[in-house]
Formats: structure tokens, C-alpha cells, sequence
């Protein structure tokens, strides 16, 4: 990770860690290099990038600073508007554009905002990409072999223009619909938006195929993206779902690039849970690609206890959707994702895509004429507790030979009864310590001896 970009882009809180002159600032970068990249391959023409957002009041403050820049370094800017992280994937990879951006803090609270890049490839911007940002927002860019103190402003015919491009948007909504495998006639669904960018995607798609669609969290003002609402706050679409009979309920994220479900119990389907039907549902058919499923580290001790119970391989990579995305790229896998919801259909999509996860969980309850909680049952969730410490340093606290004296002795203490834990985040200051057992005082009793050892030898905030 760099000092502005993360695993996930460059987040920060709006106009204190990552301000309007950030995004100007990129802007201009990615204007001048795409630019340079065509001009030295003989092609005049100026870049394309698309540009979408989620509903914070800040994201119009940065689509407009972003899009100055670009302009100003000689790039077409073509607006999608509200929309997804999968969507600006999708048309940047179908529509043949330079790269895309997205502008969004994901889960994050209203007055955290991000500038998520992607490139021609649907696929998360390339790190030597990264790092030239980077040195250009420090002053310090080498590039195309040379030195540039201040990179040329476009002049005449050549400075960017602005295009409305909401057909792109469009177009992504009618690629969804024609993923749909059966009518959802009959079946009663509730979707919550989280009063992002699925308020005005998510109801289209499921209404289009025929589902009677219930809609939460899908009223934006700017401030109340995530609040109380969505992915994170699952609770409120467990309670709706009982509450009014539903089938199946999905939640998204800010920007839609996760899903967690609620069956219609009312339970909660987890993206370790989707990963276990519906890796088990392309098994049954023949289809499960190396027979493999993609998951994280954090993916629960379960996950791995039922794919061996059904013969199905798994790997485990590094937390990060884009670690998940690799490993698949790599070895041709078809289906991986993380706990947390971001699920990747290779197949069909280059990122996590929350309201495509949605469409393959019906999928998968139409064929088998199955009720959703019937198809996570064989997968046994055992226990677990996280906490988020905030320290000071997190290279520091995880390298305390005391810190990994504690962890080594708890996994010897829990052997093949389970596991412990402890990784930094990749977007906050912060140390993750989670045990997973047989029972939930045991999990509490083992990350408490950690955390404890953490805060003991200063590392704590």
C-alpha cells in the first residue's frame, strides 16, 4: 500500500485527508499519462474515462474536481452519474475506455469519500500506475523517462470535453436483466440500497424480472448513505423481511459492490454462505472451474469444514477483493470472494457486483425450488469474535515479539478446534484480532488475552 492509496483506492475523510485539490490533481494525472500513452503509440486522439459516484454530498465535489483536471490534461470526460463500482467496471471494459473512476467509500460513513481506479480491463488500475500518482501528488514524478516538475496544461482544440454518458448506465441495467435465467414471478423480494448508488439500479433489474419487489434505504440525501442501513446494518432488512413474508431480502453497500442476504427466516446469509451454495450449486452441474472456490483468510473456520465435507477445493488469499480477483485471474478460477459480501462471478463480471450476487442466489433458490435457508443449512458458522484495536503504529504492534508470543500460544491452545487470527486493516489504523471456536466464550477468552498484550505493551490509541 502507498501513502494515499490503499487496497481500495484512495479514501479519506472529504476535504481533510483527501480534499478537492487530491482529486484535481488526479485528474490531471490520469488525463496527461493515458494521453501520453496514445500520442506515443501514434494515436492523436484524446483519452476517454468514465467517471461514475455514489450518493455522498461530497462525491459531486470530486466528480467536478476530477473532472476539471481531466479536461484541463486534454481527456474526454463521460459522466455516468449516481451509479456502481461494477457498473464503471463494466462499461469501462465493453466500451473500450482508457480507465475509469468511481467515486465512493464503499461502507464508509457520509463524510468519508474515495477515488477508486479502474482499468480498460474492468479490472482494479495496475500498481506502477499507483505508484506514478503518487509521485506526482509529492512533487517527485519520473516518467517516460524523464523528470516532470508540472505536467503540460491542453491548450486550443485540445483541452477535454464533458459527456452525459447515463446510456451506459442503462446499458448496464439491461446486462444485468439478461443474466436472469428464470422468472422471478411469484417470489416476494426486498432489497435495501443503503440510500447509495443501487436506489435507482437494484428495483429496475429485480421488477423486470418479475419479482414482487419491496424497496428500503433507497430514498439518498447525501448524508444518509449507510446509515442505519445497508450491508453493515443488516438488522433493519432481517426485521422488514419476517415483518412483511418475503422470500429473500439482499442488502448492498454504498456503492454496490457487496451483497449480504437474509432468508426468509430472517437470518443472515453471509458471503461466506453464498460462496458455500453457490460453489456447491456449480459442483452439482459440472461447472466449478479446477473445483475450486476463492476465499479469504477471514472466510469462517466453517467454510473450509464444509467444502471439505463435499469434496470442493478452496484457496485462501490475502483480505481484499482485489487479492481474490488475482488468485482467479491466475489460476482460472470462476467463482471467489469475501466474507463480507463482495462476491466475483469471473464469468460474467471483473469486480465484486452486489446486484449481481443478489441474481445468482435466486438463481440458484429457482432451480432448486429450494427455500434460501434450506440451501445455507449444511454450512455450520462456528463462532467467532473480531476486535478492531486502533493503535499507533500497525507494523509495529503485529511485530512485538510479545504480541506474536500471545497469537502463537492461542493457536497452539485451540489446535484443530480452531483458529486465531490477527491482520492490519488496509484502510484504517487499525489491528484485527479474531479467534474462531466451538463456542463463543472461547473465541472472547482468547482474543481478549491479545488485545490485552497489545494494549499493555502501548501500542493502543
Amino acid at each position: 500500500m502507498g501513502k494515499y492509496f490503499g487496497t481500495d483506492g484512495f479514501r479519506g475523510t472529504a476535504n481533510e485527508n483527501l480534499t478537492a485539490d487530491h482529486a484535481f490533481r488526479v485528474g490531471r494525472f490520469l488525463g496527461w499519462y493515458f494521453g501520453e500513452l496514445k500520442r506515443r503509440s501514434g494515436d492523436d486522439s484524446a483519452p476517454r474515462i468514465i467517471i461514475g459516484k455514489d450518493t455522498r454530498r461530497s462525491s459531486y465535489m470530486f466528480e467536478y474536481s476530477l473532472v476539471g483536471g481531466l479536461t484541463a490534461s486534454g481527456a474526454d470526460a463521460y459522466l455516468l452519474h449516481v451509479t456502481t463500482t461494477p457498473s464503471v467496471a463494466y462499461i469501462s471494459r465493453v466500451d473500450s475506455f482508457d480507465c475509469g473512476i468511481m467515486i465512493s467509500a464503499s461502507h464508509n460513513p457520509y463524510h468519508d469519500n474515495g477515488i477508486k481506479l479502474i482499468n480498460s480491463q474492468g479490472e482494479k488500475m495496475e500498481e506502477s500506475v499507483i505508484d506514478l500518482i503518487e509521485d506526482y501528488l509529492d512533487g517527485k514524478l519520473n516518467a517516460f523517462g524523464q523528470e516532470w516538475k508540472e505536467l503540460p496544461y491542453a491548450k486550443d482544440d485540445k483541452i477535454g470535453q464533458t459527456v452525459d454518458y447515463v446510456s451506459g448506465r442503462n446499458r448496464y441495467i439491461g446486462y444485468l436483466i439478461s443474466l436472469g435465467m428464470y422468472s422471478f414471478r411469484g417470489k416476494k423480494i426486498g432489497l435495501d440500497c443503503a440510500n447509495g448508488a443501487a436506489w435507482n439500479i437494484a428495483k429496475a433489474v429485480f421488477d423486470a424480472l418479475g419479482a414482487e419487489t419491496h424497496v428500503i434505504n433507497a430514498d439518498p440525501n447525501g448524508v444518509n448513505i449507510n446509515n442505519n442501513a445497508g450491508s453493515t446494518h443488516i438488522e433493519g432488512l432481517q426485521k422488514y423481511v419476517v415483518e412483511n413474508g418475503l422470500d429473500a431480502g439482499f442488502a448492498y453497500d454504498g456503492d454496490a459492490d457487496r451483497c449480504l442476504c437474509v432468508d426468509e427466516k430472517g437470518n443472515v446469509i453471509s458471503g461466506d454462505h453464498i460462496l458455500y451454495i453457490y460453489g456447491r450449486y456449480m459442483k452439482e452441474r459440472g461447472k466449478l472451474v479446477n473445483n475450486t472456490v476463492v476465499a479469504t483468510v477471514m472466510s469462517n473456520f466453517g467454510l473450509f469444514k464444509a467444502f471439505d465435507e463435499i469434496g470442493i477445493d478452496y484457496a485462501k488469499t490475502a483480505v481484499g477483493d482485489k487479492y481474490v480477483y488475482e488468485y482467479m485471474k491466475e489460476h482460472g478460477c470462476c467463482i471467489g470472494g469475501e466474507q463480507s459480501g463482495h462476491i466475483i462471478f469471473s464469468k460474467y463480471a471483473s469486480t465484486g457486483d452486489g446486484i449481481l450476487t443478489s441474481l445468482k442466489m435466486m438463481q440458484v433458490i429457482m432451480s432448486k425450488e429450494k427455500p434460501f435457508s434450506e440451501l445455507a443449512a449444511p454450512f455450520h458458522v462456528y463462532p467467532q469474535v473480531l476486535e478492531n484495536v486502533r493503535v499507533k503504529d500497525k507494523t509495529a504492534a503485529q511485530n512485538d515479539p510479545d504480541v506474536q508470543a500471545a497469537v502463537k500460544a492461542v493457536g497452539e491452545a485451540l489446535g484443530a478446534t480452531g483458529r486465531i487470527l490477527v491482520r492490519e486493516s488496509g484502510t484504517e489504523p487499525l489491528v484485527r484480532v479474531m479467534v474462531e471456536a466451538e463456542d463463543e466464550a472461547t473465541c472472547r477468552k482468547y482474543v481478549d488475552q491479545v488485545v490485552e498484550v497489545i494494549k499493555k505493551n502501548g501500542h493502543a490509541l
